[in-house]
């Protein structure tokens, strides 16, 4: 299993940062997890064809994670290639309804099927073998995290949130949670993550998650990576690890 960080920034333009976006190949099929401003761009970057995506995964559904959708459907489109499977929060279908019927030349010359799935659901992705749990965030909006289990490793996605321990006890035996970051140690905050805070969560496990990668960097985060690894380090098996955008990562 490849991870490729396409975006690891937010709203707020950033250097070097596009908005959310992973794209995950599972034994040569990629698998997109939310789709924000900037990540399409990033395919040419990443050596990977736009039009290899059928299937998108959305934690939910703020501009900074679902932006670059649409662009993504017409783009495919423009090759030749209609198809798509879109997943995601309650909510999902009606604001993809809404969204593409604004745009009525592409509305009737695509397949879009729009999936909303629930918390605790466990469910299958058509064309891919792997498992797929999701469980509630702490976030502003109804958010989902994912679990995503294959053959050759594990991974827990937070999407945004504040540190909660529905994601950690989905994390546990993971080898990998990628959990947001968005503001350095110290900062008073709901709805996102600090190290800060997420070493409080984390002292309540025993080092039951193997490493952590952090991104969803706001740009008050630079400066303060080595700050972020040194406040997690002693809560996780393995390595901190700070998302820089078209960072790979191999399970």
């Amino acid at each position: 299993m490849e991870i490729t960080f396409l975006g690891t920034g937010v709203a707020i333009p950033e250097k070097g940062r596009v908005q959310s976006g992973l794209l995950v190949r599972l034994e040569d099929k990629p698998l997109l997890v939310d789709c924000g401003s900037g990540v399409l761009s990033r395919f040419p970057d990443a050596g990977v064809s736009h039009t290899e995506v059928d299937t998108v995964l959305l934690s939910h559904l703020h501009l900074d994670h679902v932006a670059d959708l649409l662009p993504l459907i017409k783009a495919n489109w423009l090759r030749g290639k209609t198809d798509m499977r879109v997943y995601g929060p309650e909510g999902t279908d009606d604001w993809f309804s809404k969204v593409i019927g604004a745009y009525g030349y592409i509305l009737d010359e695509v397949d879009v099927d729009v999936i909303e799935v629930y918390p605790g659901k466990e469910f299958t992705l058509e064309g891919f073998d792997c498992e797929i749990t999701c469980v509630t965030a702490s976030h502003s909006v109804p958010t989902l995290a994912y679990r995503v289990t294959a053959e050759d490793g594990e991974f827990v996605y937070s999407g945004d949130t504040e540190p909660c321990r529905n994601i950690m006890d989905l994390a546990i035996e993971s080898d990998l949670l990628i959990h947001e970051c968005s503001f350095p140690p110290g900062t008073k905050v709901t709805n996102h993550t600090t190290p800060s805070t997420l070493a409080e969560m984390l002292e309540n496990y025993n080092k039951e998650i193997g490493s952590i990668c952090l991104t969803h960097f706001y740009p008050e985060m630079k400066g303060h990576g080595k700050e972020a690894i040194h406040r997690l380090k002693d809560y996780v098996d393995g390595e901190v690890i700070l998302a820089e955008d078209l960072m790979k990562l191999e399970l």
